[in-house]
C-alpha cells in the first residue's frame, strides 16, 4: 500500500469538517490582511478582529516595529548561525536571559527559539523512564504532546480532572506511590491562564499540596505573562506563589507579539542541566538576532509601560462586564481571554449561517469553537480584548452579539438557505 493513499482524502480528525463544509480559508486557514490590530480585512471586507492574542498591542506599536526594523538592519535574519550550543550563542542572548529570569522572580532562565516545542522538550529532559507525571486535563496541545514524548520512553502519567484539588490529590497518592516503587520522582503540570476558558489554574491550592507531597511543578504561563500581575509577571505574582513554581515557562507569542519562549527556574543547574539536554535546542538553530533584540524592547515596554496593561484591562471589563449585563454565559473566566456560550439545536449548519452573518454582515471577526471541544448543542465564540482596542469597539461588539443572540433564540439561522441580515 501507498502510504499516502490513507492521506489523500482523509484530512483527519481536525482537517475533516473543514472538507465537509468545504470552508478551507474562512473557518479554517483564514487570510486577515492589513496592519495588524483591530481593524482588519478579511475576505475583502474590513471587520473588527477579536482573534489576535495581541494583548498588549505590541505587534503593530511604533516602537517595536522600530525595534525590529534597526535590529534586522544592523544584524540581517541569519546571525547567529548554528544552534546556541556550537556557534549561536551571544552576549545578548545570555543578557536577556538574565532580564527575563529577573523579571518573572527566578533565578536563571534559558531563551527558547519556540514555545511550543520548547515547553515540549523540557518535559521530556526533566522526565526519564522512572519518573511520573500529573497533570491538568484541560492542558495545551504542547504539553500533551511533552507527556506523549515521556509515555515514549515508556514513562508513567496520570490526568487530574481540570482545576480539580481533590481529583489532584488522589492522582499525586497514586503517582508517589508509582514513583516510589521506579525510584522516580513527580512533576504536577498546569497552566497559569487556560487559553479556551480563560479560568485561572488554581495555583496557590498545588502549592500548598507540597507540605504533604513530593513533587516539583512546572507552569505554562502563555497568557498570564505581561497580562496578570501587579507588574505583569504572570499569574504566580497575581497569586503570590510565585516561588512555588519551580519551572516557570512562557511563549512570546502573546504578550509580545513575537517568536520564542523561555523557560525560568530558581535553580541555576537545573537551567545549566537543560541548555545541554533540550534536544529542540539542542540540535536547532539559535534565535536570531532581531527576534532577540526586539524581544528584549517589548520586555523593557512591559516592565516601563504600564498603561498598556491598565488599558487593556480596561477594554477586559468593559467587554465582560458588558456581556454578564446583557446575559450571556461567558463561564469563570478570571483574564483577559473571553468566551462566549451559545446554545445551537441547528447543528453545524446553524452555526456556520450565524458566523457568516456575524463576520459579512455584522463585520465582527472572532474564533469559532463546537463539538467535541464543547458540548454538543453548544457554541463558543472566543474573543480576546487587547489594548489595542477601544471602548467603541467594545460597544459595536456588545451591540452586534445582542442582534446576533436574538436571531438565534428566534431560529433565524436554523431556516433552510437562509440569508441573514445585520
Amino acid at each position: 500500500m501507498d502510504i499516502f493513499e490513507k492521506l489523500r482524502d482523509n484530512w483527519g480528525p481536525i482537517g475533516t469538517p473543514a472538507k465537509m463544509l468545504n470552508s478551507h480559508h474562512y473557518f479554517s486557514f483564514p487570510m486577515l490582511e492589513g496592519d495588524l490590530g483591530p481593524r482588519m480585512r478579511f475576505m475583502g471586507r474590513e471587520v473588527l478582529n477579536w482573534s489576535l492574542n495581541n494583548y498588549l498591542g505590541l505587534a503593530n506599536h511604533p516602537e517595536v516595529r522600530k525595534a525590529d526594523a534597526d535590529a534586522a538592519a544592523k544584524w540581517g535574519l541569519a546571525y547567529p548561525m548554528g544552534a546556541r550550543m556550537m556557534s549561536g550563542n551571544s552576549v545578548l542572548h545570555e543578557q536577556f536571559e538574565k532580564e527575563l529570569a529577573e523579571f518573572v522572580g527566578k533565578k536563571d532562565a534559558f531563551l527558547l527559539n519556540y514555545g511550543y516545542q520548547g515547553v515540549m522538550s523540557v518535559i521530556e529532559s526533566v522526565c526519564d523512564h522512572r519518573d511520573v507525571i500529573v497533570y491538568d486535563a484541560e492542558s495545551h496541545a504542547c504539553l500533551i504532546d511533552g507527556i506523549r514524548l515521556h509515555k515514549a520512553k515508556m514513562g508513567e502519567y496520570y490526568k487530574f480532572n481540570h482545576n480539580d484539588m481533590e481529583s489532584l490529590e488522589k492522582n499525586l497518592k497514586r503517582a508517589t506511590k508509582k514513583a516510589e516503587e521506579k525510584g522516580g520522582g513527580v512533576l504536577v503540570i498546569t497552566e497559569g491562564v487556560f487559553g479556551m476558558s480563560g479560568k485561572v489554574g488554581d495555583l496557590k491550592a498545588i502549592v500548598d499540596l507540597k507540605d504533604k507531597y513530593s513533587f516539583r511543578l512546572l507552569v505554562d504561563d502563555a497568557h498570564g505573562f505581561g497580562t496578570m500581575g501587579t507588574t505583569g509577571a504572570g499569574v504566580g505574582e497575581m497569586l503570590n506563589v510565585q516561588e512555588g513554581i519551580d519551572l516557570y515557562f512562557s511563549t512570546f507569542a502573546k504578550s509580545m507579539a513575537a517568536i520564542g519562549g523561555f523557560i525560568a527556574a530558581d535553580d541555576p543547574q537545573i537551567i545549566m542541566y537543560l541548555k545541554y539536554n533540550m534536544r529542540s535546542q539542542t540540535y536547532a538553530k539559535a534565535l536570531p538576532m532581531p527576534y532577540v533584540e526586539g524581544c528584549r524592547k517589548r520586555l523593557e515596554m512591559i516592565k516601563t509601560m504600564p498603561e498598556l496593561r491598565e488599558k487593556l484591562w480596561e477594554n477586559v471589563n468593559a467587554l465582560q462586564n458588558g456581556l454578564r449585563e446583557r446575559g450571556f454565559n461567558i463561564g469563570d473566566t478570571q483574564s483577559p481571554v473571553t468566551p462566549v456560550f451559545l446554545h445551537s439545536e441547528g447543528g453545524i449548519p446553524e452555526v456556520t449561517r450565524m458566523v457568516r452573518d456575524l463576520r459579512e454582515n455584522m463585520g465582527v471577526f472572532c474564533s469559532i469553537v463546537v463539538y467535541p471541544v464543547v458540548p454538543k448543542g453548544q457554541i463558543m465564540l472566543r474573543l480576546i480584548p487587547t489594548a489595542a482596542h477601544t471602548l467603541e469597539d467594545v460597544e459595536y461588539t456588545l451591540n452586534a452579539f445582542t442582534a446576533l443572540a436574538e436571531k438565534l433564540k428566534n431560529r433565524v439561522y436554523q431556516i433552510e438557505d437562509a440569508q441573514p441580515v445585520a
